[in-house]
């Protein structure tokens, strides 16, 4: 049951996640995702099975339930498309930052339902409540980690217009890394450790436990 509504919670989180940065692309004036078929909150267009389903389940397991993270297969965006009065760069960070941000709006969504369903003794509003909560913590550890600004995460392409032009490039280039940047920065340094406890201590902020 556990692992159940593991995967329910983390599909959820991560189309949302991708389906927003396909959204914000859109409204800046770049149609690849939706004619890609990726512009829509089902989260099979959406699905990874290594970074969706088995490495949040085997994160979870081998960390015993402390911490997980996934992914979803990364949204086509074309920045050459965004509308003129938007930079490349300045387009791409909107982007970026919709996914997070999306996921911070979960949480809260999350949290209000957990709220409203934890002062009622029914059976099914306790479930609900556990659901809830599980998912307030999820998504607040998705949009933290994801802020990190490490390529390929989120917060590199955030912060990427911010810096000068050679420290920019320097960043761009460690994205042919991504994949085990991300492996040590779980395993080796306390990066996840870090974001485990803010994701912690803001959903408690949130259920009401602070």
């Amino acid at each position: 049951m556990q692992y159940a509504t593991l995967i329910v919670v983390m599909l959820m989180a991560v189309t949302v996640h991708e389906f927003c940065h396909g959204l914000a692309a859109f409204r800046l004036g770049d149609d690849t995702a939706h004619y890609a078929g990726r512009l829509t909150l089902n989260p099979i267009a959406h699905l990874d099975l290594i970074g969706s389903i088995l490495l949040p389940i085997l994160l979870s397991v081998a960390s015993r339930g402390a911490f997980t993270f996934g992914w979803a297969k990364p949204v086509p965006v074309n920045p050459v498309r965004f509308r003129r009065d938007v930079t490349m760069r300045g387009g791409m960070a909107i982007v970026a930052a919709a996914g997070p941000l999306s996921n911070i709006l979960l949480a809260g969504i999350f949290a209000l339902l957990f709220r409203l369903s934890a002062v009622n003794p029914s059976p099914f509003f306790g479930t609900a409540a556990g659901l809830a909560e599980y998912a307030v913590t999820l998504n607040l550890f998705l949009a933290f980690f994801n802020l990190v600004p490490v390529p390929p995460l989120d917060g590199s392409k955030v912060l990427i217009p911010f810096l000068p032009h050679g420290a920019a490039r320097a960043l761009i280039r460690l994205e042919a890394y991504g994949f085990m940047i991300v492996i040590l920065l779980f395993y080796v340094t306390p990066v996840g450790r870090i974001v485990a406890v803010l994701a912690h201590a803001t959903a408690g902020i949130l259920l009401g436990r602070a």
